[in-house]
Order: structure tokens, then C-alpha cells, then sequence
């Protein structure tokens, strides 16, 4: 590992009451009412399942602006509300190409387009399934000028993909994991759907497998690794792997147990290409459980490997951009465990910004100003984070924030590109 300096403290700049949203709930982030500054979306799952092969629905849904207003409520927020063991079928995203995002999710079975100003609902359609409601991919496979696709899923088996009156396209049954992630690899305006370990096409005819894998795709991540100037596919499943667009897999790095999460970025400025971050869970499912972070150079290789002191094996890991002028990417680990809060490492495994309180952590650049912030949140508050002084009264764009595609494909199992 090379020296660093000290980590900077991250800079408070708000913190929001939660507690009128319920308890155990995901946040999400977006520019619901157009002003250029984005809103928390929190959204509270339903109970009473196990999530582990029941896929959840929708209970409640509340939306607060940065500085702690409430500014809608659909549903009731319900003291036995399911917890994060899945994805929450909801996302933001400008789904009619209006200018402004609205609200998609799954609420009593129905698949609902709610207005993001008020939370009324616009549009109301029926599942393809019972059980079609795992998590909401918007995907381009109608080939329009932008994305108004939906793809639907179980949790492990079935895919349905609908276009944007939700009429089925086709559907899908293999091993297709957590969560598909759509990508135009061969530039024909319609996306491609990495679906667990098959790659479809936007017809959904499969086009490629990958080989030799078991268990299924935790995360997928698009993305030049190597610097040919073509997108690679890195999964991490029960070992981490890159794919070319044809099918032809790269390297395989199996010195883990569980590659549950893996995240890519220019993380270190001295290795050529983009880098691999990993989550290895290495004892799972007790209360002496650990994991640790892994580290890759483009062709798979490892660089380190965390030796962990402390209890935890639920970490999560991400991708950062901007947090800083520094020009690199930093990992965000949160959900550790064993006392260890949120932090922020460069690619050199030291910590870049540790965060004071613990709970789950999103980011995004909420005003506009080009630098992504750090929210922390737990079923009371949320505490806004950034490298800076920065008001949350500012903006700095003339319309509503456009939505990105990491957001509107959030999910419990971070996938994206870079």
C-alpha cells in the first residue's frame, strides 16, 4: 500500500427528520418536482414474506425536499414493514419524456406511474405475474430515441419485458440473478439485457452464456476494463469474471469465497485501465460473520486484499465519482459491521472519508454543482454529506436535474457503468 495523508472529515451540510416514512426503508434519489435539486424518496417495503424467494412489494412511499419538508405520502407506513433482504420495486426516472421524473413502482399488485410532484397516481397497469414485481429495469428495447421500456422479474427465474403501454414484448425463464442491467453493446439503438449469466438480445433471444459458473450474478458491471476501447462485462457471481460483447470470457479471479459485490472505477492513477473493486464474503449468515474488500488490476489480477479485524460480513460496496478534485474514483463501503462506519477508500485501501454515523448510505450530486454528496440514513435521519461547504439552498441548473441511469436502476445489488 502507498502512505496517504490523513482522511479529510466529510462536511455536514443537512440532516432530515425520516421518522414520518416508517421504519426499514430504502432511499431514493431524484428531481421530483423540477426545481434542480434533487428529493429523498423514501420508500417502505412490505412484511410479512420471505424475501428470499418472495419478491416484495410497495407499502409507502414519502418524499422530503433537501431541506426536511415532507412534501407527499402515498400508502401508510406499517410498523411491521419487510426489511432490505431484496429489492424494492421502485424507481425515478422521466418515464413519458416530459421533462420531469415520475415515480414507478408496485403497489397491491398493480404496476403504478405516480406524478413526482404530488404522488397522485397517473397510470395503472396489471402484472404480466403474480410474482413479476422483484424489481422495475428500464431498458431501450424498442429502439426510441430514449429509454421507456420495462422489464420486470421473480426473484430468480423470470423476466418479462413490456414496452411503454405495457404491452409484453417476451419473456425469459434461466438463472438471472439479482439484477439485469441493459446496455447497447453492438450501437443498434435497442439494448442488449444481461440477464444473470445469459446475454439477450433486445428480442430477448439469448445470445451468449457464460460458462463454468454456479450459484448466480450478485452484480453486473459494463465498462472498457482494458482499455481496447470496447466495453467489457465484469460479474461478480460465485467467482468475479470479464466477458467481451461476443461472449468470449476474458479472466476469471477465484480467490474468493463469495464475490458478492464488485464495483469498477479509475481507482488508483499508477495501473493502466479501470480497476476492480470486490466484496468477498468470507463467513456468512452468524454473528461471527466477516467479509472483505478485494482488489483488482484490469486483467484480473490481484493488487491487495483486505485482512479484516472486525465482525461484518453484510458490507456493500459502490462506485464514487467527484467527491473530490482529485480525479479518481473512491470505493464506499457501508453496512460493515463490527463499529466500523461508512467510509470512503481510495484504491490504495486507505481512507479517504469516514463518515460519523452509520445506517445505509446513496449518493449523487443533489444540486447540480458537479460533485456527488454522501447520504447516510437510518429510520430517523438522514445526514447529508459533502467534501465542501455547500448550501442546500443553491442550484445549479436552469430546469429539473436530469435522472441518470445509475439512478434509476437502483437496487440492494449495485451494477452500473463507467
Amino acid at each position: 500500500m502507498t502512505a496517504s495523508s490523513q482522511p479529510s472529515p466529510p462536511t455536514l451540510i443537512g440532516r432530515v427528520d425520516l421518522s414520518k416514512a416508517g421504519l426499514r426503508c430504502k432511499m431514493l434519489l431524484g428531481d421530483l418536482n423540477g426545481d434542480g435539486r434533487m428529493e429523498l424518496l423514501m420508500v417502505q417495503a412490505d412484511g410479512g414474506i420471505d424475501d428470499r424467494y418472495v419478491p416484495h412489494q410497495v407499502q409507502c412511499l414519502t418524499a422530503y425536499d433537501l431541506q426536511g419538508n415532507l412534501l407527499w405520502q402515498t400508502g401508510t407506513p406499517d410498523p411491521n414493514a419487510g426489511g432490505p433482504g431484496s429489492d424494492y420495486p421502485a424507481q425515478i426516472y422521466d418515464i413519458d419524456g416530459d421533462g420531469y421524473n415520475e415515480v414507478l413502482c408496485v403497489m397491491n399488485k398493480t404496476f403504478r406511474i405516480l406524478d413526482g410532484k404530488t404522488g397522485a397516481v397517473r397510470k395503472e397497469y396489471p402484472l404480466p405475474d403474480p410474482e413479476a414485481h422483484d424489481c422495475i429495469i428500464i431498458a431501450n428495447l424498442t429502439g426510441r430515441e430514449r429509454a421507456q421500456d420495462i422489464i420486470l422479474k421473480n426473484r430468480y427465474r423470470n423476466m418479462w419485458a413490456l414496452d411503454n403501454e405495457f404491452r409484453l414484448l417476451w419473456t425469459h425463464e434461466g438463472n438471472i440473478g439479482h439484477f439485469p442491467w441493459p446496455y447497447d453493446f453492438d450501437g443498434d439503438g435497442r439494448d442488449e439485457v444481461m440477464a444473470g449469466y445469459d446475454l439477450l438480445d433486445h428480442d430477448g433471444r439469448r445470445l451468449w452464456s457464460c460458462r463454468n459458473l454456479e450459484d448466480h450474478a450478485d452484480c453486473i458491471w459494463v465498462g472498457d476494463v482494458n482499455g481496447d476501447g470496447i466495453p467489457e462485462l465484469v460479474i461478480g457471481g460465485s467467482v468475479t469474471v470479464m466477458y467481451d460483447p461476443n461472449g468470449r470470457e476474458l479472466w476469471r479471479y477465484e480467490d474468493s469465497i463469495e464475490s458478492q459485490h464488485v464495483a469498477l472505477g479509475k481507482f488508483r492513477d499508477d495501473l493502466p485501465g479501470l480497476q476492480i473493486a470486490g466484496l468477498d464474503r468470507i463467513v456468512r449468515g452468524n454473528a461471527n460473520g466477516k467479509d472483505g474488500m478485494f482488489f483488482l488490476d484490469s486483467r484480473g489480477k490481484e493488487v491487495w486484499k483486505e485482512n479484516r479485524t472486525t465482525k461484518g460480513w453484510l458490507t456493500i460496496i459502490e462506485t464514487v465519482s467527484h467527491w473530490d478534485d482529485s480525479g479518481l474514483d473512491y470505493i464506499l463501503a457501508y453496512r460493515r459491521g463490527g463499529g466500523v462506519t461508512p467510509t470512503l477508500y481510495d484504491g490504495w485501501m486507505n481512507p479517504v472519508a469516514v463518515f460519523p454515523r452509520d445506517g445505509y448510505a446513496v449518493h449523487a450530486d443533489l444540486m447540480g454543482a458537479g460533485r456527488e454528496n454522501v447520504i447516510i440514513y437510518d429510520n430517523e435521519w438522514a445526514y447529508l454529506y459533502a467534501s465542501w461547504e455547500q448550501d442546500l439552498f443553491s442550484r445549479y441548473s436552469d430546469g429539473p436535474l436530469r435522472q441518470t441511469k445509475r439512478l434509476y436502476h437502483s437496487t440492494l445489488y449495485p451494477g452500473g457503468e463507467r
